[in-house]
């Protein structure tokens, strides 16, 4: 799929410390892609820049099917990408969250840089979020989430020196889209990006979709997410349930 080329990223910076994996199991085979992940991915074909479908419908990617309600799709894109995704979308009703704005913004994205920690809304029509009627709205709502990378690394926690390389990753899922793996999306979900005064109580959809996909890790995947967690956040309460 266009824009997923691994090969299509630009260095930025020194590589991080990286931890590898090397193994992973069978994922289930193809499943029908639920219709708000088959709007969205459309819409990102013909994106200019690498993207990967993360957050609660990843872990459904891997597997086989929709476990659970979801309020919208996320997908992870890179920090440096931000101006090709605002040439993309170019009319749509865009909502930007950095440091620099308060959270509960409306304000639409005027293609201004983003700072990390970013993400851009792209509401529905009638959102609380939509305050240009005439722009372009999407039919399911959905997210980008920036991340930061360096060269071929995904960075996750910069502070702690946890990378891996951006096609460790993601893969291909079941649905035949470029999707975050298992790991890093727990590792996510469990806070693994966030300082340790930032960590705040697990959310419950976030205790679901730990419970569902840690079955489906491998050994190496497992051991991974454990040493990972554990040095970003050592008194994390999943810790005792990767290490049984």
């Amino acid at each position: 799929m266009p824009g997923w080329a691994v090969n299509q990223l630009r260095p930025t910076a020194p590589p991080a410390i990286l931890q590898a994996m090397d193994d992973h199991l069978p994922r289930p085979a193809g499943t029908p892609v639920p219709e708000a992940v088959a709007y969205v991915s459309d819409l990102l074909r013909d994106l200019d820049s690498p993207w990967f479908l993360c957050g609660g419908w990843a872990a459904d990617a891997w597997l086989g099917s929709q476990t659970r309600r979801h309020g919208d799709v996320d997908i992870a894109v890179f920090h440096p990408d931000q101006g090709t995704i605002f040439k993309h979308f170019a009319g749509w009703a865009l909502v930007a969250h950095d440091p620099n704005v308060p959270d509960d913004t409306s304000q639409p994205w005027d293609g201004r840089q983003l700072d990390l920690p970013a993400h851009v809304h792209v509401p529905e029509l009638g959102s609380p979020l939509s305050t240009v009627k005439t722009a372009t709205h999407t039919a399911f709502e959905f997210e980008f989430l920036f991340n930061e990378r360096s060269g071929d690394d995904w960075v996750l926690n910069r502070e702690h020196d946890i990378a891996l390389p951006v096609d460790r990753c993601a893969r291909e899922s079941a649905w035949g889209l470029p999707t975050a793996a298992p790991e890093v999306i727990l590792f996510y979900k469990a806070g693994g990006n966030l300082p340790a005064a930032e960590l705040g109580e697990i959310r419950a959809r976030d205790e679901q979709d730990f419970a569902a996909l840690l079955p489906t890790l491998g050994h190496a995947q497992r051991s991974w997410l454990a040493e990972s967690l554990a040095t970003a956040h050592p008194r994390h309460p999943w810790l005792a349930h990767l290490r049984s």
